[in-house]
């Protein structure tokens, strides 16, 4: 299957995106719904547990096979990944147990989604100053202003690979080889990319993302990753009987941890989730992510200007290809957008509403491959 044949067939499409049959859901920045074969995925798992122990029918290999497609779609090792749940979750296992200290700094961004800001901002009880970047615009984040905020005692940058408002994506590649040369790591909640944009971690230390977005998959079924070189410095901060040797289920004298990213995985496993995760992931790569980002692109190119015309403001409307996402967001200065969104609820057009810091609000359009330029059509005729 490719993303031609679902845009061209529309009963291929509704057959695997069942919400294209009631709506036109624009709004996979938040929370996305279900492809059918993510939903059967699901379904196929809690059916074989009605029957047995949930944990026997989802065996072993069945953990090797989604690991394996979450490290191939960020370039990564198997031994790399970790199944935490929420994002938030993993970027907490990173700031807590990275054991940072009073004179450490860490740099991130007030203005990102909360999950990656509140992590960072409870490390000041113990002495780590947070240093908050300054941009010209907002979720516009470029290497000098990274470059400008950090020092010798610099020891983490947190960002986001794309601002959940602006829709900017950030040079990971870029920001990620000037950290590495001054030797500071860098933390990526990548949720706003990872299943739409390329998003490797090359020059990336740790990544969380759920699965509940860009990815198709269930809520609290995401993915950690953390590089190899720094598992023995990142302390898990959970413990359980999955993430520590426990033969028999026997309690040690000692704790000893499994040699790899598993780690992190203190307890049982959301096993619903994984099979959906797994199946949201195996989508993607079957489509491709290259592809994946060429046709959102395209449906960009075409959105910003026809909103442009009908007199919306769109923030970063003139943002280059390699910044640019699938998040686009507008307003009209004076204008009350509740209302506007709300009737695109009410004709079933899903977008999501927004705020900045300044309570500016913003309709959020955020359409994914399987989006139809009839139905983008019908929401511009909406406007």
């Amino acid at each position: 299957m490719t993303v031609e044949e679902i845009l061209s067939n529309e009963e291929l499409r509704r057959h695997e995106f069942p919400v294209a049959r009631e709506k036109v859901f624009l709004a996979h920045a938040g929370v996305c719904p279900l492809p059918r074969r993510v939903a059967e995925a699901m379904r196929d798992h809690i059916e074989r547990a009605t029957r047995d122990d949930q944990e026997e029918v989802f065996p072993a290999e069945r953990f090797r096979q989604a690991r394996a497609a979450a490290a191939r779609l960020l370039q990564a090792g198997p031994e790399e990944i970790a199944f935490v749940g929420p994002t938030s979750l993993g970027l907490s296992f990173v700031a807590n147990g990275l054991g940072l200290r009073k004179g450490d700094n860490i740099v991130v961004y007030q203005d990102d989604y909360p999950s990656n800001v509140y992590p960072w901002m409870a490390l000041a009880e113990k002495g780590v100053q947070v240093r908050f970047l300054n941009v010209r615009s907002l979720g516009r984040i470029r290497r000098v202003d990274v470059e400008d905020q950090v020092d010798e005692q610099t020891k983490l940058v947190a960002l986001a690979s794309c601002h959940f408002v602006a829709g900017f994506r950030i040079d990971m590649q870029e920001i990620g080889r000037m950290l590495h040369e001054r030797r500071i790591a860098f933390c990526v909640d990548a949720i706003q990319t990872l299943g739409a944009f390329p998003t490797v971690v090359d020059n990336v230390d740790f990544l969380a993302a759920d699965a509940h977005k860009w990815l198709l998959g269930p809520c609290a079924a995401g993915i950690m990753y953390v590089r190899k070189s720094w598992q023995e410095n990142v302390r898990p901060s959970v413990f359980g009987w999955h993430n520590v040797r426990c033969p028999g289920y026997v309690a040690q004298e000692k704790l000893i941890h499994p040699p790899d990213a598993r780690r992190y995985e203190a307890g049982t496993a959301n096993l619903a989730g994984l099979a959906g995760l797994q199946a949201g992931i195996e989508l993607l790569l079957e489509l491709g992510t290259e592809n994946i980002t060429r046709e959102l692109l395209r449906k960009r190119a075409w959105l910003v200007p026809a909103l442009q015309k009908k007199a919306y403001t769109v923030l970063e409307a003139d943002v280059p290809p390699q910044h640019a996402s699938a998040i686009i967001a507008f307003h009209r200065p004076g204008t009350d957008l509740a209302p506007i969104h709300q009737k695109l609820l009410d004709a079933n057009v899903v977008t999501s509403l927004r705020s900045d810091r300044q309570g500016n609000r913003y309709v959020r359009l955020s359409p994914h491959f399987y989006n139809t330029d009839a139905e983008l059509q019908r929401t511009l005729d909406l406007l």
